[in-house]
C-alpha cells in the first residue's frame, strides 16, 4: 500500500508520527520542518499523486484539517475526508469512497494514528445507495 502524505508546518509532527506506521510505504511530499508554509501547496502535490496513480491513497495534515480539506476538494477527482477518529475513517471510505484522509493535528494528536490510517486504507466502498451520491458529487465538478 503506497500513501502520499503531506502537511503544512502545523501538521509536521503528526506527519512524522504517521510515517512510522507499519504496513505502509509513504511518498513524503513535505513539509520537512516546522517553518511556516502554505497548506494548499501540499494538497496539490498529494492530490496529483492520487490522480496520477503514484499512490493508492493520500493523507493531508494541517492544524485544524479544514484548510487541507477545502484545498484538496477543489481538485477534480479528489474526495478528501476530514476525519477525527476511527469511526470517521471507516465511514469516509465505506460511504464516501474518499481517496484522501485529512487530519487536524489539533484534534488527533493524542489518538491512535496508525489505527485511523489502517481503518481508512482497509475499507472498501460499499456502493449501493452511496454510489448515486458519489456520482452526484462528481457531477458538481463539471
Amino acid at each position: 500500500m503506497k500513501i502520499s502524505i503531506g502537511s503544512d508546518h502545523r501538521g509536521f509532527k503528526i506527519k512524522e508520527k504517521i510515517k512510522k506506521c507499519d504496513d505502509f510505504e509513504f511518498i513524503d511530499r513535505g513539509t520537512f520542518s516546522e517553518e511556516s508554509t502554505d497548506y494548499p501547496d501540499y494538497a496539490k502535490l498529494v492530490a496529483d499523486d492520487i490522480l496520477q496513480k503514484r499512490a493508492d491513497f493520500g493523507i493531508l495534515i494541517c492544524y485544524t484539517g479544514i484548510g487541507m480539506s477545502i484545498s484538496a476538494n477543489k481538485i477534480k477527482g479528489i474526495r478528501a475526508a476530514y476525519v477525527i477518529d476511527e469511526e470517521y475513517a471507516l465511514l469516509a471510505r465505506k460511504h464516501n469512497d474518499a481517496n484522501i484522509l485529512v487530519l487536524g493535528a489539533k484534534v488527533v494528536e493524542n489518538k491512535d494514528l496508525c489505527k485511523i490510517v489502517k481503518l481508512f486504507t482497509e475499507q472498501t466502498f460499499e456502493g449501493g445507495r452511496h454510489l448515486k451520491r458519489i456520482e452526484k458529487i462528481s457531477s458538481l465538478e463539471n
